[in-house]
């Protein structure tokens, strides 16, 4: 079972959004286009949502580490 996390390594605000593709395997430029353009059209419930979801969703121990990263961290 895999876990949802934010992204460390990835992340513009919070790293919800790279957690999110990472979890759904699709890039996470893609994931915050769609929040944008969901939060527009929400009038302002998907940023509550999302301000929710980064105060839950944990950060992510150094071993997770995006597919596409060649190094880990294991400071």
């Amino acid at each position: 079972m895999r876990k949802l996390y934010r992204s460390t390594s990835d992340r513009k605000l919070t790293g919800l959004a790279a957690g999110i593709g990472q979890w759904f395997g699709i890039d996470a430029t893609i994931v915050r286009l769609v929040l944008l353009v969901s939060g527009v059209f929400s009038l302002g419930t998907t940023l509550l949502l999302y301000i929710v979801a980064s105060i839950v969703v944990p950060k992510a121990p150094f071993e997770v580490m995006m597919p596409d990263q060649p190094f880990r961290y294991y400071g």
